[in-house]
């Protein structure tokens, strides 16, 4: 018994030791604060590290994350202007920027942001209707982050964000836009239909004007190209008759005929020259003229 009394006593010192070693050696995490109060009162601020406080006079009284947070609210119900009650769910992304005020200036700095954004989020959608209120989510948004981030930052809090996840409306209300935005888009379709189909008969009115108007104008130049084929193939077989006649008169006069053999001659080449297409004129020479007078007049005289 002598004994163990003394073991007791070491091991009691031993625990004693080891719980005052506690108090006071503190390690703060990274991104965290520590608050120390001494006797009751704020005395100092830990930041990330080792600390060292004074036993039984120094006490931690809370640890302050320091990075942003992100709260998200269950669904609130706020009365639009127009008197539809909508079910909204918001997302507040905050940080403490100084851990003192974000211990003293309040209780609970998450259930006071929460209820600030409840009452701040009905003043606001209060004052749209249901259709503004659904397609003004970026104004409702800055509306709410001004109004918050004024009234924490006695909190020692900055509110980096604030996001609306979803604006529901009531069934009825829902089921109603539903309908009209499928009557809009029918609408929409049964005019792109219309506007289609009058692009296409004006597209195919003016390709065949296009069609009727080139062919015309390849019947016009067909036309043209055919005349003007005729008259140099005419004015070729003229030339060509007028040098075949004029061959003949040549070697006529060579050959100094009389004017009967040469009014002969000529009758039997008037068959060879008329065969030609063009040949509508006839050159006749003056001496042929001169000697069929003469026949004629052979023929009148019976002496």
């Amino acid at each position: 018994m002598e004994i163990i009394a003394p073991v007791i006593v070491v091991v009691l010192v031993l625990m004693l030791a080891l719980l005052g070693l506690k108090r006071t050696i503190v390690i703060v995490r990274q991104a965290d604060t520590a608050i120390v109060e001494r006797l009751g009162r704020y005395q100092r601020t830990l930041t990330p590290g080792l600390s060292i406080l004074v036993p039984m006079i120094d006490r931690i009284r809370e640890r302050v994350d320091m990075r942003e947070q992100v709260a998200s609210f269950p669904p609130q119900p706020v009365i639009t202007e127009d008197n539809l009650v909508v079910s909204i769910d918001t997302v507040i992304y905050f940080q403490v920027t100084d851990p003192k005020a974000a211990t003293y200036e309040i209780s609970s700095y998450i259930l006071g942001i929460e209820q600030l954004t409840v009452t701040t989020l009905r003043n606001v959608i209060g004052s749209m209707d249901l259709e503004e209120a659904l397609t003004s989510r970026d104004q409702i948004n800055g509306q709410l982050r001004g109004v918050l981030d004024e009234a924490t930052g006695k909190w020692g809090i900055r509110v980096n964000r604030v996001e609306l996840k979803a604006i529901d409306p009531p069934a009825t209300v829902q089921e109603a836009m539903e309908k009209q935005l499928r009557a809009e888009r029918e609408r929409r379709a049964v005019i792109l239909t219309a506007e289609g189909a009058k692009q296409g008969a004006i597209l195919n009115a003016e390709g065949a004007k296009a069609s009727a108007v080139l062919s015309a104008q390849a019947d016009a130049e067909a036309a043209v190209l055919r005349a003007e084929g005729d008259a140099k193939a005419r004015v070729i077989a003229a030339d060509a008759e007028a040098l075949a006649v004029a061959k003949i008169y040549a070697g006529l006069r060579e050959a100094d005929p009389q004017p009967n053999e040469l009014a002969h001659r000529y009758l039997q080449a008037l068959p060879e020259v008329a065969q030609g297409d063009a040949n509508k004129v006839w050159i006749v020479p003056a001496e042929l003229t001169g000697a069929i007078g003469r026949i004629s007049e052979g023929l009148r005289d019976p002496r």
